[in-house]
């Protein structure tokens, strides 16, 4: 069953959903709801678990969290939107375009992978859902996770930008943190519905994200027919706020050629 997103709503027209990343919230967005609400309506859930999004009782899926967002627009009256993820976030825009393709008005998709975990992978995620829900003062998300999460430039030179990701990993609740894990673990593969997207696409990739590096937004955007690669400079995983203006300026040359 759907949960009642807990989400922010600025600005007027084009609808952009903005879907944050692992173990974050949706306030990781906003330097994009400042920026961006002058020339589109951004929508920024707080994904189930994070934030102020109830976790709800059902088994980890990204379908049920992409039905989630479903629901978020049905709500509003929506019946398509800009649908745009960064990292877990591009996981469940993948995941909506599997299941409301037709809803999809144009797709962004940040520091992502298109491909299903390996077995390591996997049980790395089922370790830290361990981790967490097992020990209440677990250090693992900053220890394990928080390290991957910014590039090199960001940690020697962006000590706010440090501080401030620190703050998001500490506030992920453990519930949250091991459902999105399991979720994440159990993704299908979505090359095949990436190769039969007709609407505009953007990829966005840190120069130096070490999670989701710039050959897996290659593969992504070579799978989807016309789509638009944007490689950020001295930037990691996290390029929506590690680089707030760089990322801004693409995702806003890309949403004024929408209209």
């Amino acid at each position: 069953m759907v949960v009642e997103l807990h989400h922010r709503d600025a600005g007027e027209g084009l609808p952009l959903v903005l879907l944050h990343a692992f173990p974050l919230s949706s306030a990781m967005w906003l330097a994009q709801r400042e920026a961006l609400t002058d020339i589109c309506r951004v929508i920024t859930p707080d994904q189930r678990g994070f934030g102020g999004s109830p976790l709800g009782d059902d088994e980890p899926s990204l379908d049920v969290a992409a039905d989630d967002v479903a629901a978020l627009l049905d709500a509003k009256g929506l019946d398509r939107a800009v649908i745009g993820g960064l990292s877990m976030g591009g996981y469940v825009a993948m995941a909506f375009l599997r299941r409301h393709a037709d809803r999809v008005q144009a797709l962004v998709l940040a520091d992502t992978k298109a491909g299903a975990d390996p077995e390591p992978a996997r049980q790395n995620r089922e370790r830290i859902a361990l981790a967490v829900t097992q020990d209440p003062a677990s250090t693992v998300l900053v220890d394990d996770v928080l390290p991957t999460l910014l590039g090199e430039t960001t940690v020697q030179h962006r000590p706010h930008v440090v501080g401030r990701t620190k703050a998001f990993v500490q506030a992920a609740p453990a519930a949250a943190v091991a459902w999105a894990q399991r979720a994440m673990a159990a993704r299908p593969d979505s090359l095949d519905a990436l190769r039969s997207v007709a609407v505009p696409t953007l990829v966005i990739v840190g120069s130096e994200d070490r999670l989701a590096p710039p050959a897996e937004a290659e593969t992504i955007a070579a799978s989807v027919p016309g789509s638009r690669l944007e490689v950020l400079d001295r930037a990691g995983h996290l390029t929506a706020v590690e680089v707030p203006e760089e990322f801004n300026a693409v995702l806003r040359a890309f949403l004024l050629n929408l209209t």
